[in-house]
């Protein structure tokens, strides 16, 4: 009861105490227990004391004081413990944390070293730096000094060679003066024959240079082998005054080089068509209105087929005589863009027709190809005012250009003869298919297109539409917008010492960045000759000049153009981004001078940054790159290059700009209208170029239809570019006069905003039939007058992105309604495509109008279309085609399935050989196709069907089945089948001699395959020799077909600097012109040559008068010009009056006058005059005896012709003892294996079998044989050709007419 130990609770069990216990641990307490202070404080209570009661209280409270006391003893022992093993913990921790701080202590002293270390390195790299930037200077130094003694070097000896020509001039002129005298020099190296030609080219490679001056030999007709044949060309200069040649300041290995790599690739862009249009202007009277309407009707539209199956667009060009009067301006601008004008005539004429045919026949002659029908009536008579007409033609037309189509019948057959004329000036004039017929077109454009370019797909409307692109920007005003500064900084930037970053051009939108790039690439190819320029213009995004791929595969291509091959250039996409730096590489360390490389509007491509990636890179020393740019949509990462920014206008230049455009008008500003004018234009957005110039272009074009100040008020309400041109396209729609032409324009405008690359004219009017074309070329006028649209390719484009946003903000609603025009545009591409009218129109806007409508199905069934696809294929567009069945949705493999699959089910309905000749295209179409997209098993069943149609349905030996075997070959390669593909080329190689020549373009291509394999193979020997052959073949190809429209450039800048020093009449002026003739007669553009030619011979005759031998010369490049156009009693005129003069001026043995000689016979012998022919051929002979010595192979060559022109005259008896000594000078001078001598004993054979000595006959065509197959293989060494050099030789049989250059 005592202690307070344990309690007893009110059920009687005990409770122990909470602090009794060893763990600490809290027990229940009863809830029924008094707290122990209650009962202390009960024990000092006061009251009345109980008696007995002291001692008892008493020790109750020592006994609470003994509990108190132990349990706070029990608390402090916990709290002791507690804090003991706080303690002991904390001293763990810190014997961690020690171990811890030794272990980093450690790695401290570690990364100290190291930093050490590095540091020693870093100081040892720094000096190494510094050491080399030392070295660099002092290399940079010597280079500079190096260079400076070279200049002086070159200079002096520049200099020396001048003055060498002008004292060999000086002795030549001597030397003329001693030959008048009749004292005679003559040297074996002076000889017009074709023996003793260069044959080393810039590497290396043995081959011919360009033959002195022949006008052109006849292929073998019968059994008679031709002895000498080469490149048809007038003549090259062959008299003593300019012996050095016509190229004296050119080397003729540069030129060989230069002519064969530059222009092996570039397409072929006729200079006759005005953006790849063929431009009828008809001009037309009430009389002949039947043959018109006719012609109309029913030719046009076959006209028109014909020229879209070139890659060309037809339009007729035609105002009638009652509102011909309300578009004079439109007529004249016509004319001057026609390809051809055609003028009907019968008995009347009126003002209009009179003032057409003036400026298309008299003042304009030169421009364009020109027909005139003539319809007479029965008596053939004409009235006065046509035949006052017709003589004011004939007094301009001096050269005898215009065709003339005279008729008396119906007007139904007059206008079946002025649809064939037109027909034929088409295809040979205007597109450069000389003798081709309407049947053969397509395969003349296909093969001629695979033998200039081998394997490279180009599509030659990128190209021109990058050619127009870049003139249009030249022929732009840029003197008033004040680029000379820019032009400036642009040379300075280009100037700095490598490496250097690409330099950026910036400028808000219309500021005139393309137009000063133009405008300075066109000063800097004039300064920097050796400097090669690459340009690319991209235009509106989405189209196909904003293509990423094409537009590097453009580039890498004219970088090609200066390698002698082009084999190893790829067609898949990703490869050509990725290639293109490293070709861009290797042809910088074999370039002599900078290559500069310019791109516009660069952040039009699509995802720019990542596909213009090699940008970012170093690049080489002598690379250039200039880029432009808006500001607002420059990528980061390009903001770092060095920029050139174009600055707003200055006031002073806003006056000049708007002053030049007035005054081009005829218009004058107040000047209060002036100070409006300068107080408006101080904005950043007022006083750009665009704004300025269309600002200055509508107050002067509107002059007429409103007041110029209420015009004026109109123009300064708008506050940027995009509102001016709103306000620009309202004003052209209030100058039309119905709401016909108003709607026309409106829904015109969308369809080129809907398109993909533009519209033509003649898909214009196919879609507005009640659109008149006088209208449209004045609508045309207006829309490119105000800056909003022009022609490029042919297409109607947008000038400006900002026009481009003025039209869909004005007219489609913000684009919302852009879909259904798109439609239209479908629904009219796909019927062309119903009619199986395929052409690259279809091919470039259906596809991508179905994927731009989400019209999966629609698309795919268009690619399946083999016809689309080969056409895009073919025109190097691969990476569209392969972007279209990526969003179809197809792989590659399934992509080649279906197309195998499409293919046979084509070949069914395919039953007539023309049908069997366009699946074989298509398969060898789908197996290149599959090949360059990296599957060559998929490749080889189309590649072999294709080789097996062919041997089929055409001939085992057809030069297609060449083609085959070739694309075979390259999968074979692919395979590292060496000897399979080498096979094949073989075979390849054989089957292309046989059927076009050793020199044919086709054989340089097999040749060049072959080479490449031995290459992989490790045959450098055999490879070196079949890739001099092929040089040698490009090399005469390009001096034969020409494509020379670089190096004509040069030579009428050349021409254009001398008359500006010299004075229009001069000796070298004369002799320039000449050249120039030359020039434009190799590259087939024979009225250019004979304008040209025919103002050198004028300008001689005022010079040295009529009786000069140099005035022979031009009298007989004029004689060859005229002979190739088959006109030969012109050309046998003039060749009798050089002849005339040569004979007066010259020795009678002098070898000018043996060339002259030559070319007469040749051309009696064309025209059946035989007997005419054989004295000059005998005064040839003598003449080359004289000269060369009785034993020289000019002689043999000469007594061949004499033999071949007695053959021909059944003189067979005259013709053996000829052959047998020309047999004899042969074997003696050039061997008894020549091939010269097998020709010879070949023509003897044929000789005396026709004699009736069969025996003998037999035994020299054995021997003849025999030396032909002793000839060097093919794969061992060059092949000589089966016909000489010399090309003044005859066959035997009847005359040929003369060869032509395949187009």
């Amino acid at each position: 009861m005592g202690t307070a130990s344990s309690l007893v609770s009110p059920g009687g069990e005990v409770i122990e105490d909470g602090y009794g216990g060893d763990g600490g641990e809290a027990c229940e307490i009863p809830v029924e227990v008094k707290p122990k202070a209650r009962l202390l404080r009960s024990s000092f209570r006061r009251g009345p004391r109980v008696i007995g009661a002291s001692f008892k209280s008493t020790g109750s409270v020592d006994l609470e004081y003994a509990a108190e006391y132990e349990r706070l003893r029990k608390e402090y022992e916990i709290f002791r413990v507690s804090k003991n093993n706080e303690v002991a913990s904390m001293q763990r921790k810190e014997a961690k944390l020690d171990e811890e701080n030794k272990r980093l202590r450690a790695e401290l002293q570690a990364l100290q070293k190291t930093y050490q270390k590095i540091l020693r390195e870093k100081e040892a790299a720094l000096e190494a730096k510094y050491q080399a930037m030392e070295r660099a200077v002092t290399v940079e130094h010597d280079r500079d000094k190096v260079k400076r003694q070279f200049k002086i070097f070159r200079e002096t000896k520049e200099k020396e060679i001048q003055d060498l020509l002008r004292a060999k001039r000086d002795l030549e002129a001597k030397l003329q003066q001693l030959q008048s005298q009749g004292i005679y020099v003559y040297s074996p190296n002076g000889s017009d024959s074709d023996d003793n030609q260069t044959t080393v080219t810039a590497g290396g490679t043995q081959c011919e240079y360009w033959t002195g001056g022949v006008l052109g030999s006849e292929p073998s007709m019968g059994s008679m082998m031709q002895l000498q044949q080469t490149f048809r060309g007038p003549e090259f200069a062959h008299s003593l005054i300019d012996v050095e040649g016509p190229f004296a300041n050119v080397s003729r290995d540069d030129w060989d080089a230069a002519v064969a790599s530059l222009l092996q690739v570039s397409p072929h862009v006729p200079q006759a068509l005005w953006s790849n249009t063929v431009r009828c202007y008809l001009i037309s009277t009430q009389d002949t209105k039947a043959e018109l309407d006719i012609f109309i009707k029913k030719h046009s539209s076959e006209l028109r087929q014909m020229c879209e199956c070139l890659g060309h667009f037809y339009l007729n060009v035609y105002f009638p005589e009652e509102t011909a009067a309300s578009y004079i301006t439109e007529r004249k601008q016509e004319i001057e863009k026609s390809s051809v004008c055609v003028l009907l005539l019968k008995s009347t004429v009126t003002s209009s027709v009179i003032e057409d045919c003036e400026e298309a026949f008299v003042r304009n002659l030169d421009g364009h190809s020109l027909v005139l029908y003539l319809r007479t009536e029965g008596d053939g008579g004409l009235t006065e005012p046509i035949r006052q007409l017709l003589e004011k033609v004939n007094t301009a037309d001096k050269a005898a250009k215009v065709k003339v189509v005279d008729h008396s019948g119906l007007a139904e057959d007059g206008a079946n003869l002025i649809y064939t004329q037109l027909k034929k000036v088409i295809k040979q004039e205007l597109l450069g298919f000389e003798g081709a017929d309407a049947d053969s077109k397509d395969a003349v454009v296909d093969e001629g297109h695979e033998e200039d370019s081998g394997d490279v797909l180009w599509d030659l409307h990128d190209e021109q539409e990058q050619i127009e692109s870049y003139q249009q920007a030249c022929n732009s005003t840029a003197s008033q917008l004040g680029f000379q500064k820019y032009i400036d900084r642009l040379n300075d930037m280009i100037a700095a010492p490598p490496p250097t970053p690409p330099l950026l051009v910036s400028g808000g939108p219309g500021s005139g960045k393309s137009l000063l790039l133009s405008k300075w690439v066109e000063l800097q190819q004039k300064q920097s000759p050796n400097s090669l320029f690459l340009y690319h213009f991209v235009g509106r995004p989405l189209s196909t000049s904003s293509e990423p791929v094409l537009i590097i595969k453009r580039l890498t291509v004219k970088l090609l153009q200066h390698f002698w091959s082009l084999s190893g250039l790829t067609m898949d996409p990703s490869k050509t981004l990725e290639e293109f730096p490293r070709w861009l590489e290797r042809l910088s360390a074999r370039h002599q001078g900078n290559i500069i490389i310019i791109i516009d509007s660069i952040d039009q491509i699509h995802q720019a940054e990542r596909h213009m990636k090699w940008l970012i890179d170093p690049l080489p020393v002598n690379v250039r790159v200039v880029v432009s740019v808006n500001v607002e949509t420059c990528p980061q990462a390009w903001r770092l290059w060095p920029t050139l920014h174009l600055d707003p206008l200055s006031p002073r230049e806003v006056k000049s700009v708007v002053t030049a455009e007035c005054q081009s008008m005829g218009l004058k500003l107040t000047k209060d209208q002036e100070k409006k004018l300068e107080r408006h234009c101080r904005s950043a957005s007022t006083c750009n170029a665009s704004y300025v110039t269309l600002l200055a272009r509508m107050i002067a074009s509107d002059r007429c239809d409103l007041s110029l100040e209420k015009s004026l008020e109109q123009c300064l309400l708008c506050q940027d570019s995009m509102s001016l041109y709103r306000l620009a396209l309202n004003m052209t729609l209030r100058s039309l006069s119905t709401d016909t032409e108003r709607r026309v324009m409106k829904e015109m405008l969308c369809l080129v905003f809907a398109s993909h690359n533009g519209v033509s004219e003649s898909e214009i009017l196919d879609f507005f039939p009640e659109l008149e074309l006088p209208v449209l070329s004045f609508l045309l006028h207006r829309l490119n007058r105000l800056c909003i649209t022009t022609l490029r390719c042919g297409l109607v484009t947008f000038q400006h992105l900002q026009a481009c946003e003025a039209v869909r903000l004005e007219f489609l609603s913000g684009g919302s309604s852009s879909a259904s025009y798109r439609e239209k545009l479908i629904h009219y591409f796909s019927q062309q495509l119903s009619q199986d009218r395929v052409t690259w129109r279809v091919a470039d806007e259906l596809p991508w109008l179905l994927q731009q409508q989400e019209e999966q199905t629609k698309l795919q069934l268009c690619l399946l279309n083999l016809f689309v696809s080969q056409n895009l294929y073919k025109r190097g567009h691969f990476s569209e085609l392969l972007a279209y069945w990526q969003h179809v949705g197809k792989d590659k493999s399934s992509m080649a399935t279906e197309y195998f699959d499409s293919l046979k089910n084509y070949e069914k309905s395919c039953e007539s050989e023309e049908d069997m000749t366009k699946l074989a295209n298509l398969y060898e179409t789908l197996g290149r196709f599959l090949k360059d997209l990296g599957l060559p098993s998929q490749a080889v069943a189309p590649l072999h069907r294709s080789l097996e149609i062919r041997e089929t349905a055409l001939d085992p030996d057809h030069p297609s089945v060449a083609r085959s075997l070739h694309q075979l070959a390259g999968v074979y390669v692919k395979w590292k089948k060496y000897g399979n593909a080498e096979q094949l080329y073989k075979q390849a190689l054989e089957i292309s001699e046989n059927a076009f020549g050793a020199e044919h373009p086709s054989v340089a291509r097999e040749l060049e395959s072959l080479a490449v394999l031995y290459q992989k193979q490790n045959k450098y020997e055999q490879a070196e020799k079949l890739k001099k052959r092929s040089v040698k073949i490009r090399q005469k190809t390009a001096r034969q077909k020409g494509h020379m429209y670089g190096f004509t450039l040069l030579r009428r800048r050349a021409l254009q600097l001398e008359e500006l020093t010299l004075g229009k009449d001069s000796a070298d002026s004369a002799k320039t012109l000449n050249e120039l003739g030359v020039l434009y007669y190799l590259q087939n553009n024979l009225d250019a040559a004979k304008v040209f030619l025919t103002r050198s011979l004028e300008m001689r005759q005022r010079v040295f008068g009529p009786d000069h031998p140099d005035c022979a010369q031009s009298l007989n490049n004029l004689a060859a010009l005229h002979t190739e156009r088959r006109e030969y009693e012109t050309a046998e005129d003039m060749y009798e009056r050089a002849l005339e003069i040569r004979k007066k001026a010259l020795s009678p043995d002098h070898p000018s006058l043996a060339y002259t000689l030559k070319h007469l016979a040749m051309l009696y012998k064309r025209r059946g005059k035989l007997e005419k022919a054989v004295p000059l051929y005998e005064l040839s002979l003598e003449i080359r005896e004289k000269s060369f010595g009785p034993k020289h192979p000019s002689v043999a060559t000469a007594l061949v012709n004499l033999a071949v022109i007695y053959c021909q005259l059944k003189k067979h008896s005259e013709a053996l003892p000829l052959y047998e000594r020309a047999l004899k000078v042969y074997e003696n001078s050039l061997g008894r294996s020549h091939p010269r001598v097998g020709e010879t004993l070949k023509n003897l054979a044929v000789l005396s079998f026709e004699r009736g000595d069969f025996e003998r006959a037999a035994e020299l065509y054995k021997r003849a044989m025999e030396i032909k197959e002793a000839e060097p293989s093919l794969v061992c060494g060059n092949a000589p050709s089966r016909h000489s050099s010399s090309g003044d030789t005859f066959s035997v049989k009847g005359p040929a007419p003369l060869p032509h250059a395949p187009r």
